[in-house]
């Protein structure tokens, strides 16, 4: 039962912390490509690697991998922006977004990986 507070806390920590940043960037950074939601998952996407391989004790792997980086990463997000980028007409936008988001999300998992061994 402890588990489900631990991953509690880092899913509402990980939301905040997507949120703020996903709302700088596009602030920063205007453009169709959803530039904030691909920064997250791909820093996501390394820092689940590095969870998953640096030998935490179980407590801070549920707070981090499955709490905080279940929140701060969002697949669904990620599906309805490349959906409406189709709708949108910017077909190509979505296509490179997505093939962005899976060739270099599991890149970037493979690296957090190495570096957490």
């Amino acid at each position: 039962m402890a588990e489900i507070g631990w991953i509690a806390a880092g899913g509402f920590l990980g939301a905040m912390a997507r949120y703020a940043m996903v709302a700088f960037v596009s602030a920063r950074w205007p453009t169709r490509l959803p530039l904030g939601t691909l920064l997250m998952n791909l820093i996501g996407s390394f820092l689940l690697g590095w969870i998953a391989s640096s030998g935490l004790n179980e407590q801070i792997a549920f707070f981090l991998g499955t709490g905080f980086m279940g929140a701060f990463t969002t697949f669904s997000t990620f599906k309805l922006e490349s959906v409406n980028l189709f709708r949108w007409g910017e077909g190509k936008t979505s296509l490179l977004y997505m093939g962005m988001t899976y060739l270099l999300g599991i890149g970037a998992a493979w690296l957090g990986f190495g570096v957490g061994m």
